[in-house]
């Protein structure tokens, strides 16, 4: 008989394709997510509502909610050790958790100090557990670089160094991952390129065919010197295949066909 494996967070942009993933692999999936979209658990990390009827009967927990705006230190560390808790107590066995390459080199960005206190709490949880950083998601930059193309021009941040990769390729390992026994910390994961954050927008506005200006801005402090210095990229694991580019064509097309 296949393993139950608990998605949380299975409705977002990575939890989603992680669902489809071990679905198709024949594994059988439970979603849990704080949107109440249908075929989904409602369950909520900051009260705990939910949270054991979505893990009973668990083996592995894919660990993929988080709330990056919305009391973030609260659901994330405090909400993953409550989760973490009640699974231990249910006798589930495996704990996947994607977190964010460089984070320990970047932890004055407050959203990485928590990412990186939440990985300690699973590391320190009674169940056992498999780590999964990786680098920015397209998704996620296209959505950022789209607010700044609001604006009469594109003001950036000058030197800011990225490693892109498509959120389909995370999906694919983390659920190789939940599939396999626990490993802990596991080889970091990024793109196919490292690239500033200027280039990806020069990018974006070639494949968009606009002639947007684009201003570069200074940014003193410690979150930014390590962002130019590379502190979020991994150069020597890059596992992706999929280019920012081709992501951004395959966008375009989409969008022209719907």
């Amino acid at each position: 008989m296949s393993a139950e494996v608990l998605v949380t967070g299975g409705t977002g942009v990575l939890g989603l394709q992680i669902v489809e993933r071990l679905r198709s692999g024949r594994a059988r999936v439970r979603v849990m997510s704080h949107s109440g979209k249908p075929g989904a658990i409602h369950g909520d990390l900051l009260t705990g509502e939910g949270l054991e009827r979505a893990m009973r009967g668990v083996d592995t927990i894919v660990h993929c909610a988080t709330s990056p705006f919305r009391k973030p230190e609260q659901v994330d560390i405090g909400g993953t050790a409550n989760m973490l808790r009640m699974a231990a107590r249910a006798g589930v066995s495996h704990c996947v958790y994607i977190s964010i390459v460089g984070i320990d080199g970047a932890a004055s960005y407050p959203y990485y100090d928590i990412k990186l206190k939440t990985e300690h709490v699973v590391e320190e949880s009674p169940v056992p557990h498999t780590i999964l950083r990786a680098t920015q998601f397209h998704d996620l930059i296209l959505m950022a670089v789209r607010f700044l193309d609001r604006l009469p021009v594109m003001p950036l941040p000058f030197g800011f160094l990225g490693q892109p990769i498509d959120s389909g390729e995370v999906a694919d390992r983390m659920a190789e991952l939940a599939l396999s026994e626990p490993a802990g910390r596991v080889p970091d994961i990024g793109g196919p390129e490292v690239a500033s954050l200027e280039d990806a927008v020069r990018t974006y506005l070639k494949v968009k065919g606009s002639k947007k200006r684009i201003v570069r801005l200074p940014f003193p402090g410690k979150t930014a010197r390590a962002f130019r210095e590379g502190a979020i990229v991994c150069p020597d694991n890059r596992y992706g295949t999929i280019t920012w580019e081709e992501f951004l064509r395959a966008e375009v097309n989409i969008r022209d066909a719907a």
